[in-house]
């Protein structure tokens, strides 16, 4: 067995590290664990022995005891520096010495300094490849702290790095935010409370940010009910004529096929004219169907009345009759107030924005947009809005000292799917828009998901960082895998047997691939998302005629 380097355990600080023996190498990382037997490309294989694995895996360090298993990191010496690489697969192989194959890719490669051995000036990619029958050593602990050891740009800790106790896993903010990212993970694995531990990470650094969270369960309210703008049907006060005519059209028009498009063109013409009778219509003078101007939906319907009495029109009564019918039943129905109520025919287009995109944010950078009590029907429609109004925004502020905006979207396959599981919904276009163009206007994208297979996957590719926790579908697990880079695919094979609180990072917000243990949240600051205990339940009775009321109660007013 190998020596270790003892350390009394008074002198441990809180982080686990000894600060007089932090660069203190056990025995078994100055003596290789195997050699190399094939170069390639990205990818190679090396030949690793048994019996040293065997001595290693007793080593207190984490990092050396783990050396050479699948997710591991090993170091080759290649001239004055060591080259890292993670470990992706072993097999057994009698033919070579040692007994095992493995196959690795490269991280990057770093300095050795002369008089500590300690690694320094880690950096991505390869320059010098190592040559068939270079030894192959256990990365350490020390080693792996100067890989993930931060270089110098704006960062913020979310965790530890598997397997290590005490290296501090940190995300590039601007890197994350400006290329977009993604966070996978099936449900159960702690997702709704790694995206919280992120935002609220993002609100701690910048408390006058500007994020907007569409959160389709009503699950967020709680966590950020210190540091957060809630919004949802009772307080959102959307108004309808934000909407352009795409979007009018998903609403009013109810027609399929060729009638569909007879209902669009008299809806056109007749919003157009509902439009030009304000006031800011002529001073604006020229505008078009899908320009923000108020209107009262008493005159859309006046309009609509007057063009179906008109003996000059091209078609029948019914496409007018159709329009005005579905535009006075939304009207009447209570359910659609918080959108189409008489009080928000106001022009309160400014104080609207400034209230969901948190200008100024007055120490509540995050609006979390809660559309559980919208009704089905419109609810993508809604979140089109959001995300077009994110969008067009900062399209027209760019005069001005630009504002970057953070748009993050929970289940996001539902409003960005896959071209099978597509029905055409302008949210689609306008949230694939926004991962395609978003970057240059200061738009950032936060996409959260449990069925990335189901995602348009254009959308995924576009996303720079992709955070990954435990998939357990085969399909879901390859879709990611095609979007991880080139050096992940050895972590991404881990994929399946990740813990609850356990990611794999890779891309633009991090300096290389890692897997990471999430930190623990605060109970105050955690989404309403945990599973309910079937059996402490059930095994309790008494009031459920009263619950039972109550509920059918809010069930026939449509409102909690």
């Amino acid at each position: 067995m190998g020596m270790q380097s003892f350390v009394p355990a008074a002198a441990i600080g809180e982080d686990g590290v000894d600060p007089r023996t932090a660069f203190v190498v056990s025995e078994n990382a100055r003596h290789p664990i195997g050699q190399v037997r094939e170069i390639a490309g990205s990818s190679s294989a090396i030949a690793l022995d048994l019996g040293r694995l065997e001595q290693c895996s007793s080593d207190l360090d984490p990092s050396v005891s783990l050396s050479g298993k699948v997710g591991s990191q090993i170091k080759i010496r290649v001239g004055n520096s060591w080259l890292l690489a993670s470990v992706r697969t072993q097999r057994q192989d009698t033919s070579v010495d040692g007994g095992i194959v493995a196959q690795i890719d490269f991280l990057g490669e770093g300095e050795e300094e002369r008089l500590t051995g300690k690694i320094y000036g880690f950096r991505r990619g390869v320059t010098r490849y190592p040559v068939p029958g270079a030894l192959v050593y256990p990365a350490t602990s020390n080693d792996l702290r100067q890989i993930y050891a931060s270089d110098g740009r704006t960062n913020m800790s979310i965790g530890t790095v598997f397997p290590t106790r005490d290296i501090r896993a940190g995300l590039y903010v601007d890197a994350l935010l400006g290329k977009h990212f993604a966070l996978l993970g099936s449900t159960g694995t702690g997702k709704s409370t790694a995206a919280a531990l992120i935002l609220h990470r993002i609100c701690e650094m910048a408390p006058a940010g500007h994020i907007v969270m569409i959160d389709p369960h009503g699950e967020y309210a709680s966590a950020f009910r210190v540091t957060g703008q809630l919004l949802d049907v009772s307080n959102l006060q959307m108004p309808y004529w934000l909407m352009n005519f795409e979007e009018h059209c998903e609403v009013f028009v109810t027609a399929q096929g060729a009638e569909r498009q007879v209902d669009q063109d008299i809806l056109a013409k007749c919003l157009l004219a509902a439009r030009q009778r304000n006031r800011l219509a002529e001073q604006i003078g020229k505008i078009t169907v899908d320009s923000p101007i108020p209107y009262l939906l008493s005159d859309l319907l006046n309009v609509l009345q007057n063009e179906m009495g008109r003996l000059d029109k091209g078609t029948n009564s019914i496409p007018y009759m159709r329009l005005k019918t579905k535009i006075e039943e939304i009207r009447s129905d209570p359910r659609y107030q918080f959108m189409f109520s008489g009080m928000l025919v106001g022009d309160t287009m400014a104080e609207f924005i400034s209230k969901i995109f948190r200008m100024p944010a007055n120490g509540k950078p995050i609006s979390i947009i809660d559309v559980s009590g919208v009704p089905s029907e419109i609810t993508t429609t809604v979140v089109a809005v959001l995300s077009r109004l994110v969008f067009d925004y900062a399209i027209w502020a760019r005069d001005e000292e630009t504002r970057p905006v953070l748009l993050v979207c929970e289940e996001a396959h539902r409003y960005v799917p896959s071209e099978k599981n597509s029905d055409g919904s302008s949210v689609g276009r306008i949230l694939s828009r926004i991962a395609k163009e978003g970057r240059k206007y200061g738009v950032s994208l936060g996409l959260i998901t449990q069925r990335p297979s189901d995602l348009a996957e254009g959308v995924l590719s576009q996303c720079g960082t992709i955070i990954a926790m435990r998939l357990n579908n085969e399909r879901d697990q390859a879709f990611v895998k095609a979007a991880m880079p080139e050096g992940a695919r050895g972590f991404v094979d881990t994929i399946s047997a990740l813990r609850n609180r356990e990611c794999i990072i890779s891309g633009e917000g991090v300096s290389i691939p890692m897997r990471v243990s999430f930190d623990e949240l605060e109970a105050i600051k955690r989404p309403a998302s945990n599973d309910p205990s079937f059996y402490e339940l059930w095994s309790k009775s008494g009031g459920e005629e009263l619950a039972v009321e109550r509920t059918v109660q809010r069930w026939r007013a449509q409102s909690r």
